[in-house]
């Protein structure tokens, strides 16, 4: 495995806008810029970063706007923006290439699944899974003290939290909080290699000529394989479907455990086969945990693709760390 080269103070990170751009939500971004300055680093944005647009810009642009910070010697490590739903497009425009000679810290949650799960599945190099570049405040947050130690190389061991927003509370500024409580049968210890991401991206890669999942757990099987899935909006039902799917087509081989985060918009049509139901039903005797810090609900947990993870859990709270090797 492939881990770039950590961040220094004064380093550049780039943002770019592979999915949306942050136009409709300018203030929080700036706020968020300005948070990633005050942490000692400088910033360099390309030109769609800012657009209001659900598309930033057409799928070739927005590859274009990749590769200019790849290519920047300056940048140590690429951000997304943000989210979105049409990152899948601008796949084809990535010059992957570029990033295996020039080998950078690549990050983003949600929609970016599609650039950073890619990366590491296909090239071996390791990425982040967390924050998005407007995703940062000024305010005291412990999730981001954890990622700014993460890009320095201070890797350490996260806890579970003890409460957690909604997203859908998150989203329209309600301070609903509920307590966290991850959900397994048996305590247990989940250690391998780690891989994962939004579950409505990753599902849309399979069988594309970007699927380079099989070829992943084949390299890595000695060491098993750890996922982990952000649940947006699956209902419960299509949860579980997607847990079947990626159990035939052999992404569950060599499997040594499944973490599952909290659904952003949960959706079970049938009490009888709700996220957990569907779990345990589709994975069986696959080690398991759900209702994790990992995703879209607040706070969320920073996830290496590709590292060595060591997951420890009993009576519902857990931690989790990481070796880079």
């Amino acid at each position: 495995m492939i881990y770039p080269e950590f961040l220094k103070e004064n380093d550049v990170i780039g943002i770019c806008a592979p999915s949306a751009g942050v136009g409709h939500k300018i203030e929080l971004y700036e706020e968020s810029v300005e948070a990633i300055r005050q942490r000692g680093f400088r910033i360099r944005q390309t030109a769609s970063v800012l657009k209001d647009n659900v598309r930033s810009a057409s799928a070739k642009r927005r590859g274009t706007e990749l590769d200019e910070l790849i290519l920047d010697d300056e940048v140590k490590m690429v951000l997304c923006a943000a989210g979105g739903d049409y990152m899948l497009e601008m796949v084809p425009n990535i010059d992957f290439d570029h990033i295996r000679e020039n080998p950078k810290w690549l990050c983003g949650g949600s929609d970016p699944t599609n650039l950073v799960f890619t990366v590491t599945t296909m090239l071996d190099i390791a990425t982040l899974y967390g924050f998005n570049g407007g995703g940062f405040t000024l305010k005291k947050y412990k999730p981001q003290d954890v990622f700014f130690d993460y890009v320095k190389g201070n890797i350490r061991s996260q806890r579970s939290y003890q409460k957690f927003t909604p997203f859908i509370d998150k989203i329209n500024d309600v301070r609903n909080l509920a307590d966290v409580r991850w959900v397994a049968k048996n305590d247990m210890r989940i250690k391998g290699r780690l891989i994962g991401g939004c579950l409505e991206c990753i599902d849309k890669l399979i069988g594309t000529e970007y699927d380079y999942t099989k070829q992943f757990i084949e390299r890595h099987k000695d060491d098993d394989i750890v996922w982990y899935l952000d649940i947006f909006n699956k209902s419960s039902y299509d949860f579980y479907l997607s847990l079947l799917q990626y159990k035939y087509a052999g992404w569950f081989d060599h499997c040594n455990g499944v973490l599952i985060g909290r659904p952003a918009f949960p959706n079970v049509e049938d009490p009888k086969l709700d996220y957990i139901k569907a779990a345990d039903k589709a994975l069986g005797k696959i080690p398991h945990i759900c209702e994790m810090d990992i995703g879209h609900t607040d706070p969320a947990m920073t996830l290496i693709n590709g590292a060595l993870i060591d997951v420890e859990y009993a009576n519902g709270k857990g931690k989790i760390s990481f070796k880079l090797k």
